[in-house]
């Protein structure tokens, strides 16, 4: 199992950027979600987290500028970014708490993507 994160790039003050996730490989369910980031010489810090009943919660700082949402489905999660501000300038890493099979047990597991480079400036 794999999370492949990609959407990152450069953007001015006030654009929009969509991060995506994917999860590749076998899986039985997912549950929980979220997006965190990191400035180098700094800790990790949740920025967006999703239930698998769809419950969301965010980051002080990000409320009512980015909207985190999932499809199960296609085993997705995505970040939208609007009106980013130079101090949103981090790496964004997603991760999912998921259930997998093992032989024939399933078992509870967090994985963590590769991280995807998300810079604002002018």
């Amino acid at each position: 199992v794999q999370l492949q994160a990609s959407g990152g790039g450069l953007v001015h003050p006030g654009g929009s950027l969509r991060l995506s996730c994917a999860i590749r490989g076998s899986i039985f369910s997912i549950n929980t979600t979220s997006w965190y980031r990191q400035v180098p010489g700094r800790q990790r810090d949740l920025v967006a987290i999703i239930t698998n009943s769809g419950d969301t919660n965010y980051a002080d700082s990000v409320k009512g500028r980015f909207t985190i949402s999932r499809d199960n489905a296609k085993k997705m999660v995505y970040l939208q970014m609007d009106s980013l501000k130079p101090e949103d300038t981090a790496v964004y890493y997603c991760n999912a708490d998921l259930r997998i099979i093992r032989g024939t047990t399933v078992v509870r597991q967090h994985f963590w993507g590769r991280g995807t480079l998300v810079t604002v400036s002018s």
